[in-house]
């Protein structure tokens, strides 16, 4: 019994050590390149009314609760929701919007875990088309680096990244 328990024990050990030794903070980036000038592509972005037809998130809760408050669209548009713990609860707010090149996100989640990020969407003229690069950054805080020891989150929020941006080109390039 004492050998399990100091097996045990010594496991905690080194996943809180291996925790302890991933990066004070964290980046996810993806892009694509779509037949679409930035013009085209930037309101899908800069208006979160748009997000419904592009948002890898937005099709996982068909009950998904959805407020907008603040300015229509850019800088100061505001967008919140509640939805099942697949989709959470949180909120997001435009902090800048340089159109049709970029904008940064300040991105709340509440629930299911809390997290303060920021979401950027860089625009780049690329041959006769748009380079679109999305990202997230933000503080690897201690609890997550933990999960991150058993999960991929680059892997898995980069698919989600990966998907919506499909999703955004399937829209631009009609």
């Amino acid at each position: 019994m004492l050998t399990i328990l100091g097996i045990l024990v010594g496991l905690i050990a080194v996943v809180l050590l291996v925790a302890l030794l991933k990066p004070a903070t964290f980046r996810i980036e993806r892009f694509i390149t779509m037949a679409a000038q930035a013009s085209k592509v930037f309101p899908l972005i800069n208006d979160f009314h748009n997000w419904g037809a592009w948002s890898p998130w937005e099709r996982l809760d068909p009950d998904l609760k959805r407020t907008y408050s603040g300015a229509a669209n850019g800088a100061g548009a505001i967008y919140e929701w509640e939805g099942t713990p697949k989709v959470g609860t949180g909120r997001m707010e435009i902090l800048h919007a340089s159109a049709p090149n970029e904008a940064r996100i300040q991105l709340d989640f509440y629930k299911p875990f809390e997290a303060h990020n920021i979401a950027e969407f860089t625009l780049q003229p690329d041959g006769d088309g748009t380079r679109v690069t999305w990202a997230m950054y933000g503080p690897n805080p201690f609890m997550m680096k933990v999960v991150k020891v058993f999960m991929n989150m680059e892997r898995v929020v980069g698919k989600d990244f990966e998907r919506g941006l499909q999703n955004m080109k399937g829209l631009a390039e009609r």
